[in-house]
């Protein structure tokens, strides 16, 4: 399981020219999906998401996270995330998750998150979204689990 985090002062997304997920300051969430992904996996990521220090103290140092500045969460699923990009000129998605399992573990993340105590927007899932977001730093991480 992947997940592109980028530390935002604002993102949302739009689907159909109707803004469905919206926050404020916090990490916009790009996830990708694999084969061999589970819920153990999900609580893995989500536990890296929550905790990882990517904002800033009263030092300027990247010593806070999600939880210690009470930030938003903004999920959006990510399918080309777990593409393989080491050969030739196009991706292959041969270790990306089916339809089905993707959605249901980017539900079961998205409900922990939620049961974590944590304000948590989403985009829809399989739908054609436009991502808008300002990235404060730029700041961007691709965890893995």
């Amino acid at each position: 399981m992947q997940g592109l985090v980028q530390r935002v002062k604002h993102a949302k997304v739009t689907v159909d020219g109707q803004v469905i997920g919206q926050i404020e300051q916090g990490i916009l969430l790009l996830l990708g999906v694999e084969k061999l992904d589970d819920n153990n996996a999900a609580d893995k990521l989500l536990h890296k998401v929550t905790n990882y220090r990517i904002f800033s103290d009263e030092n300027d140092k990247m010593n806070l996270s999600l939880k210690d500045i009470q930030g938003e969460l903004l999920v959006v699923s990510q399918f080309t995330l777990a593409a393989d990009t080491k050969k030739g000129m196009r991706p292959s998605f041969s270790s990306a998750a089916t339809p089905v399992q993707a959605n249901e573990l980017y539900e079961y993340f998205v409900s922990q998150a939620k049961v974590a105590g944590l304000r948590v927007a989403t985009g829809q899932f399989a739908a054609d979204m436009q991502v808008s977001l300002c990235n404060d730093g730029p700041v961007t991480f691709n965890l893995t689990v």
